[in-house]
């Protein structure tokens, strides 16, 4: 999944979010004109309040919203010193509580186990730097079986795909077909995974076989490069980046080469449960026009991946 493609933050990030939709517009523009007179001076309504309309009866009467996680990725998502759910993903994940008026309990779960585990419904939603790709919408595998009943995306951040190789790049590894004839290294059931079996392709018809080593965590995968058994990792840029600037106080890794596959993190949801879909899509918009969403992202230097507003199914 990532993812994790996965969801991918910094130059290969888009910039600034650019000027409200039309739709935006077209609502400021009433809530204006009801505050000015138009229904007798009523005072305006929250808009969070709208947002909370949505929430479905029986999540608004258990006052919880459950998230599949899988807590291995930082800065995305990992535990804390204290054992407790750190990130971009719990900390936006937070935020969309208290715009949904709803408790967050977030369900640690291996990365390859979450859309099946939602499929199951284990939680109501997956958040973990899943990347929306069209596989994942379809619930197919690589050769295009069905293995899924494929799941909905409320697309909420962009990002792309890292290379992170030993600090110095004694293999002065540039570009995916560098690695032709050599292993690497990446966690399974990724966006990743997904472009290094093209990859793999690539160099056997450059008579070079490249070998690949999957793990079921990230954590595995890099360990495969410090002990020398692969020469490069893949990740999501905020992982590389992340895992350059703070593994051994930056004196192990370094990122090379360019990003690549930029597509977005999307939140996972049943597509049976339109209505969850829904509330998500607009509890996301709403924590982006606050201004909340910004603080978040800023807080974990990725501002440069920033969604505009939710999409759904937006992925390629």
């Amino acid at each position: 999944m990532h993812r994790r493609t996965t969801p991918q933050a910094s130059g290969h990030r888009r910039g600034h979010r650019s000027m409200p939709t039309v739709a935006a517009l077209t609502t400021a523009t009433a809530l204006l004109l009801s505050a000015c007179g138009g229904n007798g001076g009523e005072a305006k309504k929250d808009p969070a309040e709208e947002v909370r309309g949505k929430v479905p009866q029986a999540m608004r009467a258990a006052g919880v919203l459950k998230i599949g996680s899988d807590l291995n990725y930082a800065p995305v998502e990992f535990r804390g010193s204290d054992g407790k759910p750190q990130g971009l993903d719990p900390d936006i994940a937070e935020a969309l509580g208290k715009v949904l008026n709803l408790r967050i309990e977030i369900v640690d779960t291996p990365f390859d186990k979450l859309l099946p585990s939602l499929e199951n419904k284990q939680f109501d939603v997956a958040m973990s730097a899943i990347s929306d790709t069209r596989q994942r919408r379809e619930g197919t595998d690589d050769k295009g079986k069905p293995v899924t009943k494929g799941v909905d995306f409320v697309d909420y951040f962009i990002a792309g795909t890292s290379m992170l190789v030993q600090k110095g790049n004694p293999k002065n590894i540039r570009t995916l077909d560098d690695l032709c004839g050599m292993t690497v290294s990446l966690q399974q059931g990724t966006t990743q995974d997904e472009i290094i079996d093209r990859q793999v392709g690539a160099c056997t018809r450059l008579g070079k076989p490249l070998q690949v080593h999957k793990f079921d965590s990230d954590g595995k995968a890099m360990a495969d490069v410090v002990s020398g058994a692969a020469v490069a990792v893949f990740n999501d840029f905020p992982v590389a980046a992340y895992a350059a600037k703070t593994v051994e106080n930056g004196n192990r890794f370094q990122v090379t080469g360019s990003q690549s596959a930029s597509s977005p993190y999307g939140i996972a949801v049943s597509k049976t449960n339109t209505e969850v879909r829904d509330m998500m899509a607009k509890a996301v918009d709403q924590l982006i026009r606050s201004g909340e969403y910004d603080k978040i992202l800023a807080k974990w230097n990725v501002s440069a991946g920033a969604a505009q507003a939710a999409v759904i199914n937006g992925g390629i």
